[in-house]
């Protein structure tokens, strides 16, 4: 008899002030969350420092869980340029705690993680989390919503079967894809 296979996903939310975490253990078809929460960042005022808490945090729950794949939700892209700027910071140090350890990583835009965990591309927040907690059969949603959207994005990764929608992979894959740039 062939044992299924599983596969762990961390999916990340990422944020400046509060930033959404959700481990999932997918065996076959079926999908089981292992943990999701947030991580606080109000209380620092430096940047930087936020910076080092996410890569802090972000390895160790890589370190806890040993996901096979990190999935995390692409910035928007708003009209203040400051916000973007820290959003893409906050997510590139969270990719950096994963490429460290050669882990897989994939973006997902919103609205595709909001089409497909409920159908509609413009859903809100309250709706994934409503949807999720039907798929995902859980019974509290936190008071954050970062971290059901966290959870979306983990799920998203495995519908969309693990296919790598960016050009985001380990840096030996790098590496190999591109001799070239190496001095």
């Amino acid at each position: 008899m062939e044992k299924t296979k599983e596969k762990i996903i961390l999916g990340i939310d990422p944020g400046t002030t509060v930033m959404g975490y959700g481990v999932i253990l997918v065996t076959g078809q079926k999908v089981k969350i292992l943990q999701f929460g947030v991580i606080h960042l109000t209380k620092y005022t430096a940047h930087e420092i936020k910076l080092k808490k996410i890569y802090e945090r972000v390895s160790s729950i890589i370190e806890e869980f040993h996901p096979d794949h990190v999935a995390l939700e692409a910035p928007f892209y708003g009209k203040n340029v400051q916000s973007m700027l820290k959003l893409g910071r906050a997510q590139g140090v969270a990719m950096a705690a994963a490429l460290n350890r050669e882990i897989p990583i994939t973006e997902y835009a919103p609205k595709k993680v909001k089409q497909s965990v409920t159908g509609n591309g413009n859903a809100s927040k309250e709706q994934v989390a409503a949807m999720l907690k039907s798929i995902l059969k859980f019974q509290d949603a936190p008071k954050l919503l970062d971290a059901t959207d966290a959870l979306a994005v983990a799920l998203t990764h495995h519908y969309q079967g693990g296919r790598m929608q960016s050009s985001s992979k380990s840096w030996n894959a790098f590496l190999a894809d591109n001799p070239n740039r190496i001095k």
